[in-house]
């Protein structure tokens, strides 16, 4: 083992033979003032969610219509500000419950990120609004409260004119979760709804005919993109499919997870063969469902592993 002999020198500046080891305190020894916060530009920090679930065997995600300028009447992803006593994954736990009524099971930064992208959105007011007392009365519940979501963080957005209102970081954050009921808006929006990501992302028909295709507020088109091909890559090596599927289920309903997310068609038996013979991946329940219509079919439940061997692999398209 190579040591090194230390000295420091009358301004208590720490010398070794590699260098001098700079220390903040070290300033202050010398009477220097401390840096001025009011010499930076001030910004705010968000928290955009990318929440999908799978409706009618499609991939959607929740968005809501905002209204408040900027961008006021058009659709946007759910988020808001980072409350001064807030830590990121709090903040975004936080925004979950009041758009879904969903609890975050799971709150993490993935290993597999992408990198921060140069754009970021905020959909709310560009002062963060005061934390509510803790004896606040709650408002009514969603009707999924109670239920649990996957929830890790996606990336950060911080381009500078992300925002017109002040320089915004956003840290989004996607959530997961089985077929979710109609939501409700809540904050600063009007109203809120599930569409078909390819819809959204396509800018084609996602409300109807009788509403004009538009892209998503700021830029919350790249965050939902970036959630989406986060999940569908995530399903190919780990166990995420399933937090789109109810604590118990076949694995049909697991197959018409995988097509959602994937929006191909799959062979039925190769992937029964595949999802059965992949070790910690399912485990049966023990009962049957003839829910799907047909003969009763087998009950599953995820097992305990969480990465893949062998991976299931995303058909190319």
């Amino acid at each position: 083992m190579t040591t090194t002999d230390d000295t420091t020198d009358e301004r208590g500046m720490t010398m070794t033979d590699e260098g001098t080891v700079y220390r903040q305190a070290d300033d202050y020894d010398r009477r220097m003032s401390p840096y001025d916060p009011s010499a930076f530009p001030p910004f705010a920090v968000t928290v955009d969610l990318a929440v999908l679930t799978v409706r009618r065997h499609a991939l959607c995600a929740l968005v809501v219509r905002r209204g408040e300028p900027p961008f006021q009447g058009r659709w946007a992803l759910p988020g808001g500000f980072v409350r001064e006593d807030e830590d990121l994954a709090t903040a975004a736990a936080r925004e979950l419950v009041e758009e879904t009524g969903l609890i975050a099971l799971s709150t993490r930064t993935a290993p597999s990120a992408p990198a921060a992208h140069p754009a970021a959105t905020a959909g709310a007011a560009p002062h963060p609004p005061a934390a509510p007392p803790a004896t606040a009365p709650a408002q009514d519940p969603p009707a999924a409260l109670g239920k649990g979501a996957h929830l890790e963080q996606l990336a950060t957005y911080g381009d500078p004119a992300r925002d017109p209102r002040m320089r915004v970081v956003s840290v989004a954050h996607l959530a997961l979760a089985p077929d979710l009921p109609a939501p409700r808006a809540g904050g600063d929006a009007h109203s809120a709804r599930w569409a078909p990501v390819e819809a959204l992302l396509g800018h084609e028909d996602a409300f109807g005919r009788d509403e004009e295709a538009v892209p998503l507020a700021f830029d919350h088109a790249q965050i939902l993109a970036d959630g989406v091909e986060r999940a569908r890559s995530k399903i190919e090596y780990s166990s995420l499919a399933t937090a789109f599927c109810p604590p118990e289920f076949t694995v049909g309903e697991l197959r018409r997870v995988y097509e959602a997310v994937w929006g191909v068609v799959l062979d039925p038996r190769n992937f029964h063969r595949k999802v059965t013979g992949t070790p910690g991946f399912l485990v049966p329940s023990g009962g049957t469902t003839t829910r799907q219509g047909g003969r009763p079919a087998q009950l599953f439940r995820a097992g305990g592993a969480t990465v893949l061997n062998p991976p299931m692999l995303r058909p190319e398209v």
